[in-house]
């Protein structure tokens, strides 16, 4: 019962959190790619969208939510979420339009989760920052 309660928080917090800090991603450059732990937020830019994804311990797996937001033509941001469930060692790989992912792996036991393209991230951000 306690899990199911604290399921439901955490995906209270993460729906309200990408709700108001998504929507003026384009307005920060805030990066954490891990290791996190448990419910503990990655954040990341894929070109001129952004990411923010968790994830909870699932029967030694990581039950990975992610969603990208993209900002319209209007201002207004455009969301996709996605779930997936990762053994220890496997990878997620979301990919943006343009050639552009995040890799995500499941630490043993479900201790962690990171992202382990960071270099990549980090030198696109960077090359994208200068422009």
């Amino acid at each position: 019962m306690l899990k199911n309660i604290l399921s439901i928080a955490a995906a209270a917090a993460f729906s309200m959190f990408a709700a108001t800090a998504i929507a003026g991603a384009g307005e920060t450059s805030e990066m954490n790619l891990g290791p996190v732990g448990p419910y503990e937020p990655i954040l990341a830019s894929v070109g001129k969208s952004r990411l923010l994804a968790y994830y909870e311990p699932d029967h030694g797996k990581c039950a990975v939510n992610a969603v990208m937001s993209a900002a319209s033509q209007d201002g207004n941001a455009e969301a996709t979420r996605v779930r997936v469930a990762l053994h220890p060692g496997e990878l997620f790989h979301f990919d943006g339009v343009r050639n552009e992912r995040i890799v995500f792996t499941c630490a043993p036991g479900a201790k962690a989760m990171t992202v382990l393209n960071r270099g990549e991230i980090l030198t696109k951000s960077a090359s994208t920052a200068l422009y």
